[in-house]
């Protein structure tokens, strides 16, 4: 058996949000927050959280500063019971930081974010013992020269690589085809494909390599492709308070039903309703439900 089920390689944030009632103009003036929250974000780290909630064994493998932020972002993986033992620290280096405004009319946000001074993480940086212990690995692309590295230590140990693709870098193409599973954003097939159909997306993404590849369409729900197979699944509808980290968890919960072998459309509402339940409450991780609790949302049996 293998030490873990899913490892993760890729960015880790520290999201501060609020909630207003409308987003204020462009001039000087002071809104009051009628919520506010300290969570930990990231497209990887959040999708291992949400695997974690579901009672699978994840570890992350990322760089972060030694500054507050990069402490409360290793603290909140931890408590979330991903593993952190191989996270490095970069001494003097300031981590991600995240301020989210949410409309509470929508449930719609702003993100400001500051770039991270954390120098990238370095395929010397790795054990690939460690990293090729799991039977899954979720890769975002924003850690390229490890990403890269993983995924090719994952082709020669049978590990199914999965790519969050949401952001367009050098190097994306290189990965895309070491990339078995790729759920990716729609702006992220249109920028990739050149392709705004998003059928004729899908199919060109699948050509590059990838056996299964999504794209997320946010309250639209997904499309998916694999085999000569074409899947749409709408998006579940709930009181929505915030749509931070919707995708991420999205992630999180399609790679949940990769485990357990579930035939592409159990999976797919599987990922829609747990993602959609995430998005009742503020911040990217604070809805995540439990498999119980996802189970009883699609009242089914596990």
């Amino acid at each position: 058996m293998r030490d873990f089920d899913v490892i993760g390689i890729g960015l880790s944030a520290l999201d501060y949000l609020g909630i207003v009632d409308k987003y204020p103009p462009p001039a000087d003036v002071k809104i009051q927050m009628s919520q506010f929250t300290r969570q930990g974000g990231g497209p990887v780290a959040t999708a291992l959280a949400t695997l974690s909630r579901l009672g699978i064994r994840t570890a992350f493998v990322g760089k972060m500063g030694d500054d507050e932020v990069g402490k409360l972002m290793k603290k909140h993986l931890a408590e979330e019971e991903v593993d952190v033992s191989q996270v490095v620290v970069e001494p003097g280096a300031s981590s991600q930081p995240a301020f989210i405004i949410v409309d509470q009319a929508t449930g719609s946000r702003t993100i400001f974010w500051s770039e991270s001074k954390v120098s990238p993480l370095r395929a010397s940086e790795m054990d690939r013992e460690f990293v090729t212990s799991a039977r899954i690995l979720h890769l975002d692309g924003l850690q390229m020269e490890a990403g890269l590295a993983a995924a090719r230590w994952a082709k020669e140990t049978d590990i199914t690589v999965v790519l969050d693709g949401d952001t367009m870098r050098p190097g994306i193409g290189e990965l895309v085809k070491l990339t078995d599973v790729l759920i990716a954003s729609r702006n992220f097939a249109a920028q990739f494909t050149g392709e705004t159909d998003l059928e004729r997306a899908i199919h060109a993404m699948r050509s590059q390599g990838p056996e299964i590849v999504g794209i997320t369409l946010g309250d639209e729900g997904c499309i998916l492709s694999w085999e000569n197979k074409t899947l749409r699944r709408s998006a579940l509808k709930v009181d929505v308070v915030d749509t931070t980290g919707a995708g991420d968890v999205f992630h999180g919960a399609f790679i949940y039903g990769l485990l357990k072998d579930w035939p592409m459309d159990k999976t797919a509402e599987f990922a829609n309703a747990v993602a959609a339940m995430k998005c009742r409450k503020l911040g990217g991780r604070a809805g995540i439900p439990t498999l119980d609790e996802a189970m009883k949302f699609l009242n089914v049996d596990g």
